[in-house]
């Protein structure tokens, strides 16, 4: 009781506190999600020019594009491909708002002119477009389906955007161009050209001992080329694979499993209440049937020949007789048993045509009007008549022929191997002989069939093949998974890379990766780590697990780089060799002596070289590569001029200007002008909206989402 009234006496007290802590911790969380504005940032992909793009409808553009693509793109390829349309489209909306940029009627009715020319819905008498029967069809739509003109004013909304981004894209187009002066510019580089004589001293001869690139010199380069060094934030882990595959034990099982559906077996049997006797694959009548309840791989019910036949068992297996078994075997993860169940002597492939007589109820027959009794009549009659007369094949295939494929070509089905055709066809042209003319029913009809050629005939084979795959038990998996956590717990609480070194295990390293990468070395594609190494939770050291499709990775995070600058360390291999060429260049230009080129050559063991017909459209040297720093020079320089020390692409040169042929001029620099014009008007387009999107202020949140 006296507890009580003291809590009452301090309620104001303990109110106070209790608010504090609540507080406290909505504060923590509004840190932790980036600001008072983080329930919004949550529906929010990225803002780009304070223009937010919304998360659901992102979401729904993504799932739609990875439905129309099937399995060709993952989950991360499909968000970057609507992430570049959604971009491309909010920045170049943007201009074409604030120039004010509009589509007339008549620019959209041009573009549906041209997406619908060919449909014959909107084409009169003469097969041409016809705007009235497009209007009556609009009409007709927002009388009957709302949805459907829903859909026809979101179409036509597409197109008058497509329409103003085509004008903003000519207006770009019509502002850019070269002027008469700069087609003259291109002419002479393309056609002056000068005759010279240079000596090359190449940055090898100096050896890299004499030069010293210190951490400060790349600091500097660095700093003075910032745009060149700037990078995004990276993330490095290393790792370790766990794949579950099957022990020594699993296989041991699976080849047992197999090997004993050999032989009858008994088992009970509901149905009757009773054992029953099952035959077993020695003795079975029917392949299909047991092969459907016994096998991991389907029944092929065709022949094959030998070279329809793979793996180093192939000769094996052809060349047994009919009834003879071989295995088990092991192939492709798989442990076989085979059985050849039948063998003939028949053509390789067989050319032939045929006549589809289809009725009500089959797959071609709707509308038809034909029984299957009056199909039959009709296709025995007419095999009577072409059997008398063979060259009216085509003809009556042309009239009657419900396979609308071939009828044109006569029914004309070309070459085909065992396999490709309906059993019940298959088996009449490679059962009987050039020549003959049948009828067969099959599922989709009566076939009028003439066989045309036939190929030498050779031995087939029937095979039966029941599979058990090879594949981790249950008890196989369960062991990984404790050794995985034993590992996990282990590298967390010491050091990764020597627990795995006692284990055994191969750790595998991943440097740099960015925010929206997903394929990791050896791993593929693994987002979640990669989601996780960005984690804000994540810090330098954390050890953690994931699930694969056939396993698991033990990722540990290495190191976390903001954007911004490279450090030294990672630019340093792409600096020091810059360095290094320029301090060497300093070095070989002090060393140089002599006033003539000879001299010079003499001097440092080398030897005067030539270069005839050198331009500034391609400025190569003979024996040097491309060196337009040292062309460029040269052009400058008075017949027989000898140049300072250049510092050039493979090392310092020398050079002399022995003549300059300059190209006569022309009355009308336009041809090159507008040649100038049309190569910049091709890359206009590109470029004009890479650098919006440079200018642009951008707020990317993907990677929290995907």
């Amino acid at each position: 009781m006296a507890v009580l009234n003291k809590i009452r006496q301090r309620s104001v007290f303990l109110i106070i506190i209790i608010a504090l802590a609540l507080f406290s911790f909505v504060l923590a969380d509004v840190i932790r999600n980036g600001g008072l504005s983080s329930q919004n940032s949550q529906n929010v992909i990225a803002t780009v020019n304070g223009e937010e793009i919304g998360r659901e409808e992102f979401a729904r553009e993504v799932e739609a594009f990875e439905r129309n693509m099937g399995r060709n793109v993952s989950t991360t390829q499909a968000v970057n491909r609507i992430w570049d349309q959604k971009l491309r489209e909010v920045i170049l909306e943007e201009q074409v708002e604030d120039l004010g940029i509009r589509a007339g009627e008549g620019q959209i009715t041009s573009l549906v002119r041209s997406q619908m020319a060919g449909n014959p819905n909107f084409t009169n008498e003469a097969g041409m477009f016809d705007e009235n029967r497009l209007r009556e069809y609009v009409a007709n739509l927002k009388e009957t389906s709302p949805q459907a003109y829903e859909q026809w004013q979101q179409f036509t909304s597409n197109l008058a955007k497509t329409a103003k981004l085509n004008t903003y894209y000519n207006m770009v187009s019509a502002g850019v161009g070269a002027t008469l002066l700069e087609g003259e510019q291109a002419y002479r580089l393309q056609n002056d050209n000068i005759n010279m004589k240079f000596v090359q001293i190449p940055y090898s001869s100096i050896p890299d001992s004499e030069v010293e690139v210190t951490k400060s010199d790349i600091k500097s380069y660095v700093e003075d080329h910032k745009a060149r060094f700037e990078t995004d934030a990276s993330r490095s882990l290393q790792y370790v694979i766990f794949n579950e595959s099957a022990s020594s034990e699993d296989k041991s099982d699976a080849k047992e499993a197999i090997s004993s559906l050999r032989g009858e077996r008994v088992e009970y049997n509901a149905a009757i209440g009773a054992n029953d006797t099952l035959p077993g694959f020695d003795n079975t009548e029917d392949y299909a049937d047991f092969i459907s309840n016994n096998s991991d791989l389907p029944f092929e019910d065709r022949f094959k020949f030998r070279n329809d036949f793979t793996g180093k068992n192939a000769e094996a297996i052809f060349n047994l007789n009919e009834g003879e078994t071989f295995g088990p075997y092991e192939e492709n993860g798989y442990w076989k048993l085979s059985k050849v169940v039948e063998t003939k002597t028949i053509p390789d492939s067989v050319k032939a045509s045929h006549i589809l007589i289809a009725y009500e109820g089959t797959q071609l027959g709707a509308g038809s009007g034909r029984t299957k009794a009056e199909a039959e009549a009709l296709a025995d009659s007419l095999a009577g008549v072409v059997r008398n007369d063979k060259d009216k094949f085509a003809e009556i295939a042309s009239e009657f022929s419900a396979d609308t494929s071939n009828k044109e070509e006569g029914g004309d089905l070309g070459y085909f191997t065992p396999g490709m055709m309906i059993p019940a066809f298959e088996n009449y042209v490679f059962d009987n002989s050039t020549g003959d003319i049948g009828v067969v029913e099959t599922p989709i009809g009566y076939h009028v069939i003439s066989i045309d050629e036939q190929t030498d005939a050779a031995r087939a084979v029937k095979v039966a093949t029941i599979a058990r795959e090879i594949e981790a038990s249950e008890k196989t998996m369960n062991d990984l998974f404790n050794e995985v956590t034993k590992f996990e717990i282990s590298a967390s609480e010491g050091d990764f890379s020597e627990v795995a070194k006692e284990g055994s295990y191969e750790v595998l390293t991943v440097k740099d990766i960015k925010a929206l990468e997903e394929n990791i070395p050896g791993a593929g594609a693994q987002r979640r780590v990669v989601q996780w190494a960005f984690g804000d939770e994540a810090k330098v050291g954390d050890v953690r697990r994931f699930d694969t499709n056939n396993g698991y990775i033990v990722a540990q995070l290495t190191s976390k780089k903001d954007k911004g600058l490279m450090s030294v360390e990672e630019a340093s291999s792409i600096v020091t060799p810059i360095i290094k060429k320029e301090k060497k260049a300093e070095i070989i230009k002090e060393r140089l002596k002599g006033s003539t080129l000879q001299e010079i050559a003499s001097n440092q063991g080398v030897s005067v070289q030539t270069a005839d017909a050198v331009n500034l459209s391609s400025p190569t040297l003979a024996g040097a590569g491309e060196e337009p720093e040292v062309v460029g020079a040269v052009f400058s320089l008075e017949t027989g001029k000898v140049s300072e020390p250049i510092a050039g692409e493979k090392g310092v040169y020398v050079a002399e200007l022995v003549s300059k042929f300059e190209a006569p001029e022309m009355d009308s620099y336009k041809s090159y002008a507008q040649q100038e014009s049309a190569a910049r008007r091709v890359q206009a387009t590109s470029r004009v909206f890479e650098a919006l999107k440079n200018k642009a202020e951008i707020e990317d949140n993907r990677s929290r989402f995907y």
